[in-house]
């Protein structure tokens, strides 16, 4: 009896195993490679699947889901003899599990292998400064150039990315240098851009001011000029319509002579001595004239009233020889100080005669 029970447990214990090897159960996205006797037999698919117990055997069991591979950072030299470090990360997917299985023993290894191959080939021949702004075409050539060789093992490299590349201490502190020297450049266009723009600014300001400024000036000089003008026009207007006579002229013209030099311009007058004696002689002349007209003669005015008069005659006429000296000067004067240009003013008084100064028209009619 015992030993009839023991054979049953070992067949059930048969059974069992056998089921066991004779169904496989596949997950999604997962291929496995089936040998029967040592050679490829199928390539299960997921799900259930039976195989022949004892005979059949799973060689391999191939994820189909896309993988991805960090390859440590490599040395690579650029054609400036320079060595740099380049992490790549690696995109890959297999395609054909038997190929996978077959045609290649380890094709991690060999995807490392040839990428590190394929970078220093491209980067060889890339300066540093076009190895660091060409990462797309550095990374288009080697998807090319992978895809290319992993076909036959029955993989596809769907993207190749290069993580960094990383240049000597050295010249990291050199572009460090170049950067910082292009960053201080372009700041300091910036800067004297913005300095050009305030001076042109200030210019416009400085110079709409200044034409503000000379408008309003140009405006008063105008306005100016105009009441000078109507103030000459109504003194021209007053004299001409008085009339005077040529002696209230040229007392007028004498009394504007202090005034004439007590302008802002130097003026140097000359006055001859002769003028003090003739304006002596004539003050006599015309007292000894009233003399003669308001009170008794004196018995020696009468016998000399014929030299009286000749004196009052050379006094008048060498009064008038210095007024007419002195308008002169002061014409030769007004010249140089207008610049050449004769003022256009009041006309000038006619010259005062000896006779007109001496006879007047009272003493005529008294001598009548």
């Amino acid at each position: 009896m015992e030993f009839i029970a023991v054979l049953l447990v070992a067949v059930a214990l048969i059974i069992v195993v056998t089921l066991a090897k004779a169904v496989r159960i596949v997950p999604q996205q997962r291929q496995d490679v089936v040998e029967r006797l040592g050679k490829y037999k199928r390539t299960l698919n997921p799900g259930l699947n039976l195989l022949v117990p004892f005979v059949d055997a799973v060689r391999t069991k191939v994820d189909m889901r896309e993988q991805v591979v960090s390859f440590p950072p490599q040395p690579v030299i650029t054609s400036d003899n320079l060595v740099v470090s380049i992490d790549t990360v690696l995109y890959y997917k297999v395609v054909d599990a038997v190929r996978a299985t077959y045609e290649i023993a380890n094709f991690i290894q060999a995807i490392e292998q040839l990428t590190v191959t394929t970078l220093r080939n491209v980067i060889g021949s890339l300066d540093l400064e076009r190895a660091l702004t060409s990462r797309e075409e550095i990374n288009r050539h080697l998807s090319g150039v992978l895809d290319e060789t992993t076909g036959r093992w029955g993989i596809k490299v769907t993207r190749v990315e290069i993580k960094a590349i990383e240049p000597p201490a050295s010249i990291r502190d050199s572009m460090e240098k170049q950067m910082r020297a292009e960053r201080d450049r372009r700041a300091a266009i910036l800067t004297a851009e913005g300095h050009k723009q305030s001076q042109i600014l200030t210019a416009e300001g400085d110079k709409q001011s200044a034409v503000l400024r000379a408008d309003g000036d140009r405006q008063a000089r105008i306005l100016q000029a105009e009441g000078q003008a109507k103030a000459i026009r109504t003194v021209f207007d007053a004299i001409h319509t008085a009339n005077p006579s040529q002696k209230v002229l040229a007392y007028q013209y004498l009394q504007a002579l202090p005034q004439i030099a007590n302008g802002t311009a130097n003026k140097v007058w000359i006055i001859p001595t002769e003028l003090t004696k003739a304006l002596e002689g004539m003050g006599g002349a015309l007292g000894g004239l009233s003399r003669m007209v308001g009170d008794e003669p004196a018995p020696e005015a009468k016998h000399s009233a014929g030299e009286v008069e000749r004196e009052a005659a050379e006094a008048a006429q060498a009064a008038a020889i210095a007024a007419q000296q002195i308008h002169d000067e002061v014409r030769v004067a007004e010249a140089q100080a207008t610049g050449g240009k004769v003022p256009q003013g009041l006309p000038a008084p006619e010259p005062v005669s000896p006779a007109s100064l001496v006879s007047d028209p009272v003493d005529q009619r008294e001598r009548a």
